[in-house]
């Protein structure tokens, strides 16, 4: 088919119709798969999304291997030595089943796999000890709860402080917290809940995995950027968006997503999208430079 595309927010494709005069007269409609190609299960479509997919996610093997890879990512548990191709030999040989089991890995069961030798091992081994350092904002995120990203953990992890009081928090807990709506809270209720996802967690916490907040986490409460809530938009010169808000945390600041009556300014660089623009000016929400904003850290 010929469609209209406009862009939605000013960034982002959108279909937002079809010629069908253009159409070829003996076409047919897509006819979409009902199960799902790898498990079988049938494939269920949220209302006002336009994507089906698997609800198998704890047993479909493409959805299992996803989980173990996102859980391993730079910016989850960063375990070295442990890439996609590794995580599909050990899961084929059944040595692992869900990321939990990364820790009962042991050297002599790993030396005996192909493409394994010593040095790689021992690698792998060290990546995977050192990951029991990983703070628990990012252990969440590692967790791969639906609609929980790295800023969302981060405030989540912030609130609850531990592991057990977010099990048991229900939604009206969970939706008084500044960015967090009724889909997040739903998703994180649906998590935890889960009685396979809870004996997980049960797992990693008899591995000494970090599940509460250290007391040397916590935000700065004297720093420069201390009670502020942060927006960070554009492409920027200085340091990278994750920097930065690196760097807004250990001044005490807080980043946020979501342009809204609460934020202090919008940290701006190159190509800032006009949407959180046109937001924030509607808003009075101060926009600062990047330059304006090195300033006020230095």
């Amino acid at each position: 088919d010929m469609v209209y595309v406009e862009k939605g927010g000013e960034i982002i494709p959108k279909i937002v119709g079809v010629n069908n005069e253009m159409r070829d007269p003996g076409s047919r409609p897509v006819e979409f798969v009902t199960n799902c190609p790898e498990c079988g299960t049938e494939l269920i479509r949220v209302e006002n999304e336009a994507n089906h997919y698997c609800p198998n996610y704890m047993h479909c093997p493409p959805q299992i291997k996803g989980r173990i890879e996102h859980f391993i990512s730079r910016k989850a548990m960063n375990i070295e030595g442990l890439g996609e191709e590794t995580i599909e030999l050990l899961y084929n040989s059944g040595l692992i089943k869900n990321f939990a089991d990364i820790y009962d890995l042991r050297k002599e069961d790993l030396i005996q796999l192909e493409r394994m030798g010593e040095k790689s091992v021992n690698n792998l081994l060290a990546g995977i000890e050192n990951s029991k350092n990983t703070p628990f904002p990012r252990v969440l995120y590692a967790l791969g709860i639906r609609h929980v990203g790295e800023t969302v953990a981060k405030t989540i992890a912030g609130h609850f402080k531990d592991i057990d009081r977010l099990m048991s928090a229900g939604l009206e807990e969970l939706t008084a917290i500044d960015e967090i709506g009724p889909k997040i809270a739903a998703s994180i209720i649906a998590y935890m809940r889960d009685k396979e996802n809870a004996e997980i967690i049960g797992k990693l916490k008899q591995h000494g995995i970090r599940l509460a907040m250290e007391k040397e986490s916590a935000s700065p409460s004297g720093g420069r950027l201390s009670g502020l809530t942060i927006v960070i938009s554009g492409v920027f010169r200085s340091h990278t968006r994750e920097e930065y808000k690196e760097i807004i945390e250990r001044n005490g600041g807080r980043n946020v997503s979501s342009v809204g009556p609460g934020v202090s300014f919008i940290l701006a660089g190159d190509n800032m999208g006009p949407a959180k623009k046109s937001k924030a000016e509607s808003l009075g929400i101060r926009i600062v430079s990047e330059d304006e904003f090195l300033k006020m850290i230095d």
